[in-house]
Parts: C-alpha cells; structure tokens; sequence
C-alpha cells in the first residue's frame, strides 16, 4: 500500500461535532481502502473535551465553554484559538500496529517541531504530553505542559492526534484541570517568548512529521508512554 498522506488545512474555526463526523467517515473509508490516509491541521472554537478517563471534579467551570464527551483516551482538555490541533488517520495495519510505539512517534514528532524554534520539549514518565521547564537560574524549576496527546483506534485507524499550543489565550484551560495534572502549568510558544505563526507552525508540523513517519511509515517502539492525554 503507498504511504502517500493527504495534508489538510482549515483556515476557519471548525466546530468539534464536525470534525469528529469528519474523522469517522475517513476512518471508515481509509479502513476501505477508498481515501488516503491524512494528516487534518485545524483550530476550534473555545471548548472542553471530556476523555474516557475524565474525572468530573476536574470540570471547574461548568458554564464557561461547551463541553463535548469524546472517545479518546484521556481526561479534560481545552481546545481553541490560537491552538494548533492535528487530527492524525493512519492506517496502523499497514505501518506498526503497536500504540505505544505510534504515542511515542507522536510525541517525537511535538519534540522536533518545538526544536525548530528553539524550544526543548521533553517527555515524563506518567504524564502524557510534552513538556518544557521553566525557570531562571537560581530559582526553582517548574514545568509546563505546551503540548497534549489523545489517541483513539478504530480497527488500527488512528483518529484524534495532537495539540500544540502556538498562542492560546492560556486562561481559558483555568476552566479545568487539563489531563487531571493540578501540579504543573501550561505554557505556548507565544508565551515562551517565540513569536510563531500558524503557518510557520504547520510548516515545521509537516517536515518533522516526514522526518517521523516516512518514508515506509515505520516508527520506534518505546515502552515509558501511554496512549491518553
């Protein structure tokens, strides 16, 4: 089967319930072998996503934003503005079938994008996501999570994918605990003082991603990640 993915963009705010409908058909029709697999970079309107793992206390503001229940792993996040979300349908048949080793090529597709501009983002054993630390020297370390994973599987289809925050309005995740984790922060590139663009980061999206998956479309397998949010 070719690996060629189809790349989309959408230049306008698309509504969750649309884009999830959008992702069941072309699971179905990559499952068919009727449409390719693809690659769809987006961005939503304020909203929550609840996970299968949500745990309701971490809802903190129930009237703020629409709240929508979705099949992938995980607990609350925030989708919205400024935020670059990729929906990722690849047909895991056909490349690995193995999701630990796709959540981790995941997350070394966010590392090699944050590194094109500067920016270290790291893994952490039981904390999905991407991470940076903060903090000036002589003064204590903290760290932020500027990246989010959630993975579902329909028949070795994966559906959902990433979020990278470019330049959210961060106090619009104070209406949650994001991924049930009160301890840490949330930063964006914007506010580690890297002015990006959407189109600057869909471009580095895109060669890190082809650095990742192809060509042939295998990745490695480490055992340290899990495949929620």
């Amino acid at each position: 089967m070719s690996m060629k993915v189809e790349w989309r963009i959408s230049d306008k705010l698309v509504a969750y319930p649309d884009a999830v409908a959008e992702m069941d058909a072309r699971a179905a029709a990559i499952r068919d072998g009727t449409a390719p697999e693809l690659v769809w970079l987006l961005e939503h309107p304020p909203l929550y996503t609840a996970g299968t793992s949500a745990n309701p206390e971490d809802l903190l503001e129930t009237e703020r934003f629409p709240i929508f229940q979705t099949g992938r792993g995980g607990q609350y996040t925030y989708h919205g503005p400024g935020q670059r979300v990729a929906y990722v349908l690849l047909d895991l048949k056909s490349r690995k079938q193995d999701i630990r080793a796709y959540v981790c090529a995941l997350e070394d597709w966010i590392i090699r994008t944050l590194a094109a501009f500067n920016v270290k983002g790291e893994r952490r054993n039981g904390r999905v996501g991407i991470w940076v630390a903060r903090g000036d020297i002589g003064s204590p370390l903290r760290e932020d999570k500027i990246a989010a994973i959630g993975v579902r599987l329909k028949r070795w289809v994966s559906m959902h994918g990433i979020s990278l925050n470019v330049e959210p309005d961060l106090s619009h995740f104070e209406g949650i605990v994001p991924c049930g984790i009160s301890e840490h922060g949330i930063t964006s590139l914007l506010d580690m003082g890297q002015l990006v663009s959407m189109s600057e980061a869909d471009l580095e999206l895109r060669a890190a991603f082809e650095r990742v998956f192809g060509p042939g479309g295998q990745f490695a397998r480490q055992d340290d990640v899990t495949n929620s949010d």
